[in-house]
């Protein structure tokens, strides 16, 4: 077992552990290995449980997880301490990885169940219930594009990632109020996007 470095370590939560990770983050882009190697072991375990809730298998999960963590070794350079904490920016590159590989094995599945019953004859009524799904899910996407970056987040946090408000604030770095604020600004810009009546 390794010695642990001396002076503070960073704990989650603080204000100053985001500072802590802004700063591992800034070095990364400028590509410092070894404050990689210390982002890394900061937020691995985090980031594999965020990507564990949602794609559920966990070694499936280790690749996710290894995935995303690479992914913010390579786009480091385009955190920007404005638009959020460093801990919701890399949580929400280990959630859309993982909404991703749900999607990818959920695709494969489909095509698998397509083959078998590609010869059997479909009745209009399910063709049309088909197509609207496949509408609506376009619907929805498209309206989840329109939401500013903060609120997308908390709402896929929330809604696909299963997460109470507590727990979204939590992994977002905020107060619960600010999330609760968030979840709420995107579902009404959802609805108005979507034109549902409230």
């Amino acid at each position: 077992m390794a010695a642990t470095p001396s002076g503070p370590q960073p704990a989650w939560g603080g204000a100053a552990v985001g500072q802590d990770l802004a700063g591992l983050l800034r070095a990364c882009a400028l590509g410092d290995e070894s404050a990689f190697a210390t982002l890394y072991d900061a937020v691995a375990a985090r980031v594999y449980g965020m990507v564990l809730r949602v794609v559920r298998d966990p070694s499936q999960s280790e690749e996710v997880a290894q995935e995303a963590l690479l992914d913010i070794w390579r786009t480091s350079a385009r955190y920007d301490p404005e638009r959020g904490s460093a801990v919701s920016w890399m949580l929400t590159i280990a959630h859309r990885k993982a909404v991703d590989r749900v999607r990818s094995a959920q695709a494969s599945t489909d095509r698998d169940h397509t083959y078998g019953a590609r010869n059997q004859e479909r009745t209009y009524d399910e063709t049309a219930e088909v197509v609207e799904r496949r509408l609506d899910a376009q619907r929805v996407r498209h309206a989840l594009d329109t939401l500013t970056d903060t609120q997308r987040s908390a709402v896929e946090l929330a809604y696909l990632g299963g997460y109470t408000h507590t727990e979204v604030a939590s992994l977002l770095d905020v107060p619960l109020g600010t999330a609760k604020t968030r979840i709420r600004d995107g579902l009404i810009r959802l609805r108005d996007t979507l034109g549902v009546q409230s």
